[in-house]
């Protein structure tokens, strides 16, 4: 089970993140994707199933967004009514970054059925201003409310390099409640093993348990969602964006690179025995990038479970 397991603080987690239809898609085209999706997942044994909750994050930054904003069904309710049958467990991410202390207490009360939940802090120091509302706030509020789901937390490894105390932020949010985290996508390694070596002395120096990361690994198909994942603030390295740039192929290309950063991060976590593990998503909603995901999928269920 995966309680077990996130208990017990096991590395090898593999995880496939989703991002629900938009709320535009018909009734006919969402049961269609839905079924679409539990096929990819077929016979993979992942260990759980993120289901995103898309915000617009227009405050965080002043550049243009690459792709428009059109909201999404709410996780919770897209994988109850539509992947209720998929035997994986849901791992639904809630951003609290537009609710108040109200509104998030109504969501906290009218979803008791939730198992996991990784709650999203507000982008920007607006958003908190505007609600009144931070994440320690939820944090408090889930300890009251429901403290039988398991409590995950977003971790991001470019913000180490910018500010140096990401690594401070995971025991923060541990000794708030939460047992996993999950990275932003990774494409450049030195702020990950910067994040890993951090993390992993000051557990050492302050007798601090480690609880597993999983870092989430994203196929990119061009240069439009290349440009797209910057705008999310994911660091892509410039020799990284030149190589994927001048490619012939640039899905292959960012597949493999994928899988060279997977390695390395084992090879770094294991001989500090720090547990880590992966997920698999797709940004883009194009066949080509999906189906690659789901193959990458595949190949880090090999390298982590030797199946």
């Amino acid at each position: 089970m995966l309680h077990e397991k996130i208990a017990a603080r096991s590395t090898g987690l593999v995880f496939y993140g989703l991002t629900p239809p938009k709320v535009t898609t018909d009734l006919e085209r969402r049961t269609f994707i839905a079924q679409k999706q539990k096929e990819r997942l077929q016979g993979i044994p992942v260990d759980g199933l993120l289901l995103y909750d898309i915000q617009d994050e227009a405050t965080r930054t002043d550049e243009e967004r690459t792709f428009s904003f059109v909201p999404t069904l709410t996780p919770e309710d897209y994988s109850r009514q539509y992947l209720a049958d998929l035997e994986i467990p849901k791992i639904i991410y809630k951003s609290i970054g537009n609710l108040n202390k109200a509104q998030f207490t109504e969501w906290i009360l009218a979803n008791q059925d939730v198992e996991y939940s990784v709650f999203v802090g507000a982008s920007s120091r607006k958003q908190i201003e505007l609600t009144n509302f931070t994440l320690k706030d939820a944090y408090e509020l889930k300890k009251e409310l429901a403290n039988h789901f398991v409590l995950g937390g977003v971790t991001i490894p470019e913000r180490h390099t910018r500010k140096g105390d990401e690594h401070e932020r995971l025991f923060n949010k541990s000794n708030d409640g939460c047992r996993f985290f999950v990275s932003q996508c990774v494409y450049s390694m030195n702020d990950t093993k910067n994040l890993l070596s951090d993390y992993y002395y000051s557990a050492l120096d302050n007798n601090q348990e480690l609880h597993p990361i999983i870092f989430t690994l994203s196929p990119c198909g061009s240069l439009r969602t290349l440009k797209f994942m910057e705008w999310l603030g994911i660091e892509v390295p410039k020799w990284l964006y030149n190589d994927l740039k001048h490619s012939k192929d640039i899905l292959a290309s960012s597949v493999e690179t994928c899988k060279h950063i997977a390695s390395e991060i084992i090879e770094f976590a294991e001989k500090k025995k720090i547990p880590i593990g992966f997920n698999i998503e797709s940004v883009s909603i194009k066949k080509d990038e999906i189906d690659a995901s789901t193959q990458l999928l595949r190949d880090i269920v090999k390298f982590m479970k030797g199946v």
